[in-house]
């Protein structure tokens, strides 16, 4: 089992920033992903991007370039930099973990956190 808790969020204006954290805890043996996704009520969820144990990254095109995706393995923490926010992009974000190396958008989610919630607006 792998528990997630995700910190930070809130409110922020459009062409702002925020940095969101997440914890990871329990079975964490590499080679694994960290990633977040991102829900909005009522909507599917869209993924945002991922990191390897080693590193590498990969995003979705629609937060490409504005967000980076980072990580502590020291800490088995994920951090997720959002920067030049629009309010499309409000939603409650979630941290997710899954074993291997495939960062590409996953089929199904191993395991994911509670979401904190990430509102742009001014």
């Amino acid at each position: 089992q792998v528990q997630l808790v995700e910190s930070g969020g809130g409110l922020v204006q459009p062409g702002g920033s925020v940095r969101l954290s997440c914890a990871a805890s329990g079975n964490i043996f590499s080679p694994n992903v960290m990633g977040w996704y991102r829900q909005v009520l009522g909507k599917p969820r869209e993924w945002v991007g991922a990191i390897t144990s080693t590193g590498s990254t990969n995003y979705a095109d629609s937060v490409r370039g504005r967000f980076t995706i980072s990580r502590d393995n020291a800490k088995d923490t994920v951090y997720l930099q959002m920067n030049s926010l629009k309010p499309e992009d409000t939603a409650v974000y979630y941290c997710y973990f899954k074993r291997g190396w495939d960062i590409r958008e996953p089929r199904s989610y191993e395991y994911w956190g509670q979401g904190t919630q990430v509102t742009v607006s001014s």
